[in-house]
C-alpha cells in the first residue's frame, strides 16, 4: 500500500484498535507488526493482539473504574472490547477471555480489511514523515526500536521497567479431591478452582518463595518492577502476611468440605472456553523454571500439575509521558509521531486499547485539518490522558505506568457520603462521553439503563470466626446529577486481579 496514510507500529491491542478505527473512518493504514518473522520472548504466537501476561481485562461492573472504561469502549465501537465479549470465559463479575478465539478474531477482521495492509517485519527505527506514525509497540518494544525511540526522546534511563507473567496449569493436572468450585461473595457461576490452605501451609509457602532461586536480571539493568504487578516472591518479601491480604485473600471464600473460610486460597481462573487450562491469579514471578515446579506442586492440589506455561520477567518499555508527549499523545520533538498503549506510561489491556482508540481520533483530525479536541477528565477516557499528561498528580511526581483509577479523573466537587461517590462519577463520566460525541459527530451506543450495585465498605480486618460473611449490597439509583463529593485519591500497591 504505497499510498498509506498513516504508518502503525506494533500489532498488539492498541495497534490493532488504532488501525480498526482509521480504517473505519476512511483511512488507508500500513500495519507493521514483526510476527512471524521474529518474537519477542514473551511472545508464542503469530496473531495479532496477543496476551501475553494475563487472560483477564478485570472488572466489568461500571463502579470499578475499570469497569467504566469497558463500557466506553463499547460504546465507541472498540474492536478489542467486541473480540473480547465474544471470547468470554466464566470467570465472575470479571472479563476473562479465551485467548486463541480473541486473538484470531481480531487478526481475521484486521486481515479482512481492504483499507488496511499488514506488513511483516520488524521496524528498527521510527520512520521519517511527513504521514503521521504511530509507535504502538508496548511494553515488549524490540531493542532497535528502543535505540531508535531513545534517540528521539533523549530519556534512555526512563524506557523500561520489569514485568511479569504467571503459569498456566492444565485442568486435568489439578486435584478436585482438594481444589473446590466457587467465586468471591458467590458472584459468577462458581468460575474459579480455588486451593485451601492452612495457616502452616500458607506459612511454609511463604518461606518457600523467599528462599527460593531467582532470575537475576543483568548487571547493567537495575529491576525496576511496576507496582501493580509485581512477582508474587517480592510480595511475600515485604512481609509474612502480605500474600494473605493480597493475591491469596480468602475473603468471601468458604471450603465446602470444612463449612469455614480457610486461613488462604490460591485461586486457579480459567484460560480457555473448554476448560482445559487454568492461570493461577497474582502469581507473577521471576523465579527460575524448576524453582517454579518444585515449589508451586507443593501448594495443594498442585502436587502433579503439569505446567503449560511457566512465568518468567520480561523487560517493558514506557515513555515519561508528561515530559515528552503533547495533549495529543504525539511526540513534542516531532509532532508527526505518536504514541499508544502501554509504552505511553498505562498498565493494563484496556487501557492500551482505549489509548489506541484516541490516537486513531488525534491522527484522524490531524489528517482532515481540524484541531484535536480531547476527552473531557471526567471521562475514563479522559482519566487516562490526565494521567499520561501529568494533569492528575502535584508537581515533582515520579512518573510511573498506572491501571486506570478514580483518583486518575477530575476530581468531584462538594461533600458526599463514600458510598455514593462512585455511581454519581459513572454518571457524570456518561454524561460528559456523551457531550464530547456529540461535539465531534462520534456516533455512540446507548449507556446502559438501570441500578448501580455497589459493595457497602467492609469493616474490622481478618475476622476470626473462619467462615466469610457476604457482604451486603446497595443500591443506588442513577442520577445525572454532576453534583459530587469530594477527590477519591489514587491507591497506590499490589493490584488484586478481581474475581
Amino acid at each position: 500500500m504505497r499510498d498509506a496514510e498513516v504508518t502503525i507500529i506494533g500489532g498488539g491491542l492498541a495497534g490493532s484498535e488504532a488501525a480498526f478505527q482509521l480504517a473505519r473512518r476512511g483511512r488507508r493504514v500500513r500495519l507493521v507488526e514483526m510476527k512471524p518473522a521474529k518474537r519477542t520472548p514473551a511472545q508464542t504466537s503469530d496473531f495479532l493482539a496477543e496476551l501475553v501476561c494475563s487472560n483477564s481485562f478485570r472488572s466489568d461492573n461500571p463502579v470499578n473504574a475499570v469497569g467504566l472504561l469497558h463500557e466506553e469502549l463499547r460504546r465507541v465501537g472498540s474492536l478489542i472490547m467486541e473480540a473480547a465479549d465474544a471470547a468470554r470465559v466464566p470467570a465472575g463479575d470479571a472479563l476473562a477471555v479465551d485467548r486463541i478465539h480473541f486473538a484470531s478474531g481480531i487478526t481475521a477482521r484486521i486481515e479482512g480489511d481492504g483499507r488496511i495492509e499488514r506488513v511483516h517485519r520488524e521496524a528498527e527505527g521510527i520512520p521519517d514523515g511527513p504521514e503521521p506514525v504511530v509507535v504502538a509497540t508496548g511494553p515488549l518494544t524490540s531493542d532497535a526500536l528502543a535505540r531508535s525511540i531513545a534517540e528521539a526522546t533523549g530519556s534512555a534511563d526512563r524506557l523500561y521497567f520489569y514485568d511479569a507473567i504467571a503459569p498456566i496449569v492444565s485442568s486435568e493436572s489439578i486435584d478436585r479431591n482438594i481444589a473446590f468450585a466457587q467465586s468471591r461473595h458467590g458472584r459468577g457461576s462458581d468460575d474459579y478452582l480455588n486451593l485451601p490452605l492452612s495457616e502452616a501451609e500458607y506459612h511454609a509457602f511463604v518461606e518457600a518463595l523467599r528462599g527460593g532461586e531467582k532470575v537475576k536480571p543483568h548487571a547493567f539493568e537495575e529491576p525496576r518492577y511496576f507496582e501493580g504487578c509485581l512477582p508474587i516472591e517480592v510480595m511475600a518479601e515485604r512481609g509474612p502476611e502480605t500474600l494473605a491480604f493480597g493475591p491469596l485473600k480468602p475473603i468471601g471464600l468458604m471450603d465446602p468440605r470444612t463449612g469455614h473460610r480457610p486461613y488462604a486460597v490460591v485461586q486457579l481462573r480459567r484460560e480457555d472456553v473448554a476448560g482445559t487450562s487454568y492461570n493461577l491469579v497474582g502469581f507473577q514471578t521471576r523465579l527460575t523454571w524448576p524453582e517454579q515446579r518444585r515449589i508451586f506442586r507443593t501448594l495443594p492440589g498442585l502436587a502433579e500439575a503439569e505446567f503449560l506455561r511457566l512465568g518468567q520477567i520480561h523487560r517493558n518499555t514506557f515513555l515519561d509521558g508528561p515530559a515528552l508527549l503533547g495533549p495529543d499523545l504525539s511526540l513534542r520533538t516531532r509532532p508527526e509521531v505518536y504514541f499508544a498503549g502501554q509504552i505511553t506510561g498505562v498498565e493494563g489491556y484496556v487501557e492500551s486499547t482505549a489509548l489506541g482508540f484516541v490516537v486513531a481520533m488525534a491522527v484522524d483530525a490531524r489528517l482532515r485539518g481540524a484541531p484535536f479536541l480531547p476527552p473531557p477528565g471526567e471521562t475514563a477516557f479522559g482519566a487516562l490522558l490526565r494521567h499520561v499528561s501529568g494533569e492528575a498528580y502535584l508537581p515533582g511526581h515520579d512518573y510511573q505506568p498506572t491501571n486506570i483509577g478514580w483518583g486518575l479523573f477530575t476530581p468531584l466537587v462538594g461533600k458526599m457520603r463514600k458510598v455514593e461517590r462512585r455511581p454519581r462519577m459513572v454518571e457524570r463520566a456518561r454524561v460528559a462521553l456523551d457531550d464530547w460525541a456529540a461535539e465531534l459527530s462520534l456516533p455512540l451506543s446507548a449507556a446502559p439503563s438501570g441500578s448501580l450495585f455497589v459493595p457497602k465498605p467492609r469493616r474490622g480486618g481478618r475476622s476470626d470466626a473462619g467462615a466469610a460473611t457476604p457482604p451486603q449490597m446497595t443500591t443506588l439509583q442513577n442520577s445525572a446529577s454532576t453534583e459530587a463529593a469530594s477527590t477519591d485519591p489514587a491507591t497506590s500497591g499490589v493490584r488484586m486481579e478481581p474475581t
